[in-house]
């Protein structure tokens, strides 16, 4: 099961850990102030994922830099147009005299960038000690990003700036039942690949003898995967909500931005912003399992002001819909 953690205090910006028992690397929402990143935490991130580069999601990423530059592997780095000059630009704020040979530049920390537009998403990869910008073409897989474990797909929300929501879905796991009429063997594999593959034709040989293998997809169980979403800053329209509901539905968990009450609807509008109780229909219209608010405006800070955009948050989300 993904295990999302925020890593940032109430009173700081934006950033929200993603782990997974058994697994050796963790991942990233956003780069804001958190002082509860540690290093250990930062040195085992594999992956991040940017909403958008304004200050308060994109502030700490000089931090996370500074403790992975003994990471010799590459780390994925997601987010909206613009991100790869962005990530650059922070990597050539500094001095860079230190001298590799070409096998130890190859092995050393570098980033891979997947930039987000309405139409395609650009790859680039940037290496020490230059930091070039090499564009590698368009990325072709079906989802954003996928690994071993669970694949990410995503929404491009109007901040005024585009920035993009995130929703992390875990692989569902095959098992095989106890009671079986063989015994156990290769065979079990090769049966859960064909189901995984959707190739119920596949032959199965067991015990010297030949199945189809949708004879014996009766004795395979799905467990599905958890499902995680992030949703940051966004207009509360009808266009930028129906791309929530879409991407988030049925989620176990969303994190998703409570910044101004309703009463400030009017500016919340005029930021581009949505309100705690706006925030918390469009979480009860996708039908998510848990809704969690987060990134809240200066300006509600006390704690009296948290639970008031708490309660409001969650009167948005019992609210009942035909």
């Amino acid at each position: 099961m993904i295990q999302a953690i925020l890593k940032s205090k109430l009173k700081e910006d934006v950033c929200l850990q993603l782990n997974i028992p058994n697994h050796s690397f963790t991942y990233l929402c956003d780069c804001g102030q958190a002082s509860d990143l540690t290093i250990s935490d930062i040195k085992n991130i594999q992956a991040i994922f940017i909403s958008h580069t304004h200050i308060d999601h994109f502030c700490n990423f000089d931090t996370i830099l500074r403790h992975q530059l003994q990471v010799n592997r590459k780390v994925t780095i997601c987010g909206p147009k613009g991100i790869a000059k962005n990530v650059q630009s922070k990597l050539l704020g500094y001095n860079w005299d230190i001298l590799l040979s070409e096998e130890q530049a190859a092995e050393a920390l570098h980033y891979e960038v997947r930039e987000i537009s309405e139409n395609q998403i650009d790859v680039y990869v940037l290496h020490t000690p230059k930091w070039e910008l090499e564009h590698k073409g368009i990325l072709q897989e079906q989802y954003l990003y996928e690994n071993e474990v669970f694949s990410v797909e995503y929404a491009i929300l109007n901040h005024r700036t585009p920035c993009i929501a995130y929703c992390f879905t875990e692989h569902s796991k095959i098992s095989i039942q106890k009671d079986l009429p063989f015994k156990q063997g290769e065979w079990i594999k090769a049966l859960k690949q064909a189901f995984v593959e959707q190739n119920p034709e596949k032959e199965i040989l067991i015990e010297g003898n030949l199945h189809k293998a949708q004879d014996l997809f009766v004795y395979l169980e799905e467990k599905k995967g958890s499902k995680i979403a992030f949703v940051m800053d966004h207009l509360a329209s009808e266009e930028n909500h129906q791309k929530i509901i879409n991407l988030c539905k049925q989620a176990d968990e969303l994190y998703i931005e409570a910044y101004y009450l309703h009463e400030e609807l009017e500016l919340a509008e005029k930021n581009h912003h949505s309100t705690a109780f706006l925030s918390g229909q469009v979480a009860k219209k996708a039908h998510v399992k848990k809704a969690i608010p987060i990134h809240f405006s200066r300006r509600h800070q006390t704690e009296e002001a948290i639970v008031k955009v708490v309660e409001e948050f969650e009167k948005g989300f019992n609210e009942k819909f035909n």
